[in-house]
């Protein structure tokens, strides 16, 4: 499977014409009766070489942050991150390997704020004493995070690697998130206002994952993958903290209207991941109207059957919103201002040159 950011790079190499590109996309939009925007493409692998490359990679890793723990603690981290650097160089920046490049990133994103726990938990008592105060703790988190997200901004620099923003957006809002609860001082911070913090952040990496789409409404170049990771992060964010202070995540059982109001969010987010093209919010949000219909059904007098029949109900709506995804997709944009229609995602992938990425 070849990606939009494989074409591109074809062009730029001049093995392929910006014409003969843009026909390929068209040809198979027709071919599979959709839009290429409207199938949310994204490399995760190219081949088997892929997943054993990042087995490989993982087990080195590994045994590198096992050798430096038995040193120092910080020295885990230290080596994790820059093995996790030194093998980009190559499987990244050489090979293109799609799998590879996210464990990399990933794992150096880890190492750089593994690096810093390690220290803090060889020298963190003679540092701050046996009991510091939670809200100096709360700064130390925000410094970790700042310092991991100004570490992946250098790799997003030196690699491009789609998902390198967001995991730097994850590190921001974890900056924040500290910085706030280090504001609000109090040695156990209500888990309400924590959820809170977490929806707001989601809201705001949303609007970021937006605006790479917006500058992609195509869906031709490597911005749409950088949206994509940043909607698939934003989503559980968004979706947690407002189920929790729905109190659906408190582990009893929820009455009928909170279950009502579960299905009616969750309808909500179906006509947003339609509007935008995505649907991390759907999957995001799954389990918890599940858990919801199971409720209602019970409610009913189906205990027997209660869980065969809302995976039923959501497993059919589920297919039948993906085979028309595009007609109830043209149908919710169409109810939109067209200010705000001609921000989203294209609902017909124009004929023209491939962008620059």
């Amino acid at each position: 499977m070849y990606s939009e950011s494989d074409l591109q790079a074809a062009v730029d190499a001049k093995v392929m014409t910006p014409e003969a590109v843009a026909a390929f996309r068209n040809h198979i939009a027709s071919v599979r009766a959709a839009p290429g925007a409207d199938e949310e493409s994204f490399r995760l692998i190219t081949g088997f070489n892929d997943i054993f490359v990042s087995i490989a990679a993982v087990i080195l890793l590994v045994a590198v942050g096992w050798i430096g723990q038995s040193i120092h603690p910080a020295l885990a981290g230290i080596g994790v991150a820059a093995t996790a650097w030194g093998l980009a160089e190559y499987f990244t920046r050489q090979r293109r390997m799609a799998l590879p490049s996210i464990v990399l990133v990933l794992a150096f994103a880890a190492g750089v704020f593994g690096s810093m726990v390690g220290f803090l938990v060889k020298h963190g008592e003679a540092i701050f004493g046996n009991h510091p105060a939670e809200a100096t703790m709360a700064i130390v988190a925000a410094g970790m995070a700042l310092v991991t997200a100004g570490a992946t901004w250098f790799h997003w620099k030196r690699f491009m690697v789609p998902i390198t923003v967001a995991a730097g957006s994850a590190a921001l809002a974890g900056t924040a998130v500290a910085l706030v609860l280090a504001v609000v001082g109090g040695s156990e911070p209500p888990v309400n206002l924590f959820m809170t913090l977490v929806l707001v952040a989601g809201l705001g990496i949303f609007a970021l994952a937006m605006w790479w789409d917006r500058s992609d409404r195509v869906r031709q170049t490597r911005r749409s993958d950088v949206a994509f990771w940043l909607h698939l992060l934003a989503a559980p964010m968004i979706a947690h903290p407002i189920f929790h202070l729905l109190g659906v995540t408190q582990g009893n059982d929820i009455g009928s209207a909170a279950a009502v109001m579960v299905i009616a969010i969750y309808i909500a987010f179906g006509l947003i991941a339609l509007a935008i093209d995505r649907r991390a919010l759907l999957v995001s949000a799954l389990a918890y109207v599940l858990f919801a219909l199971t409720q209602l059904f019970q409610t009913f007098g189906a205990v027997e059957l209660n869980v065969a029949l809302t995976a039923f109900v959501i497993g059919s709506a589920l297919l039948l919103l993906s085979a028309f995804w595009q007609n109830a997709r043209s149908v919710v944009v169409g109810f939109l201002p067209t200010g705000l229609a001609d921000q989203l995602p294209a609902t017909v992938r124009p004929v023209s040159p491939i962008p620059a990425s």
